[in-house]
């Protein structure tokens, strides 16, 4: 197959076996691109910097899709997060720029303290309020220091297909209750796994600057408001009641407006990822499928 834009690359994504890894494996190849899927599953240690480094040889692209994600586990665990977070990102990203590889490091909301008004800009302070916030903060650092070439893209709200995430959950406990409580102050942009590999692939293939993307959807709406969407998708008649983050206290604190700027994006003359709600409607079959107790 023939790549949009006739140039066929060489590309790895690591973490390739988690929601996002897998979507991202698929829509590259999809846009004709030889891709081969890493990670530990197939003996790729990115805490290890020699094995690192031999693994991105011969690469035109790296995807960076590992992660420590466990947002509360992280901080009774700092110090492993941070060495996937951190360590390892500066391991890819030192490997990439000492084999020319272009490193696309994937990074996130908590990076910012979520008390603004409007959409965060792409170099709004960087203020994390927890430790997996923290640790994905020192993974940008690590990764401008050591691979000034790369893009750093933030995303925030995924879901897909190929792991846990929200609507999966509200899908199955709706089938199980007759309601439920889902709250309604934090607000942010549901973003499918699938539309956040296109941008990528669509930045790489613009050969848009180095440097910090946000890679959600447009709009906005409140966890509440995204469950009555599921809910609707799944066609049960469950009762959801709208409530605040206080009745469901967790270890990490959640940024109460995780609302991204895609003004990059734009600047670089990059289709950005469509209206939320609009993006739902195209994924919920896929998304929900059967949904697992």
């Amino acid at each position: 197959m023939e790549p949009r834009g006739g140039v066929r690359e060489r590309w790895l994504v690591v973490g390739a076996a988690g929601m996002l890894g897998q979507d991202m494996v698929d829509v590259a190849r999809g846009a004709g691109h030889d891709v081969v899927a890493a990670g530990r599953g197939t003996g790729l240690d990115i805490l290890d910097p020699v094995a690192t480094t031999r693994a991105v040889q011969g690469y035109d692209v790296v995807v960076n899709c590992a992660a420590w994600t466990a947002v509360d586990d992280a901080e009774a665990h700092e110090p492993e997060a941070f060495a996937v977070n951190a360590v390892g990102a500066a391991h890819l990203a030192r490997a990439c720029a000492s084999q020319g590889a272009r490193l696309v490091h994937v990074s996130t909301d908590y990076v910012f303290d979520g008390s603004a008004t409007a959409p965060y800009a792409e170099d709004a302070p960087v203020v994390p309020r927890s430790a997996y916030g923290r640790t994905k903060a020192a993974g940008e650092w690590a990764v401008r220091a050591e691979a000034p070439g790369s893009l750093i893209v933030r995303t925030a709200w995924l879901y897909g297909a190929g792991g846990p995430c929200f609507p999966r959950t509200i899908a199955r406990l709706a089938a199980e209750r007759d309601r439920l409580d889902v709250v309604d102050d934090q607000v942010g942009q549901p973003t499918w796994t699938r539309d956040l590999a296109g941008l990528i692939v669509r930045l790489v293939a613009a050969d848009v600057p180095a440097g910090i993307y946000h890679g959600t959807s447009a709009g906005e709406v409140s966890w509440y408001g995204f469950a009555e969407r599921v809910v609707a998708a799944t066609g049960n008649q469950v009762k959801l009641e709208p409530t605040t983050s206080d009745v469901f206290p967790r270890p990490a604190p959640r940024p109460a407006y995780s609302v991204l700027s895609h003004a990059a994006v734009a600047a670089a003359g990059v289709t950005p990822i469509g209206d939320w709600s609009q993006r739902w409607s195209e994924a919920a079959a896929e998304t929900l499928g059967p949904v697992s107790p």
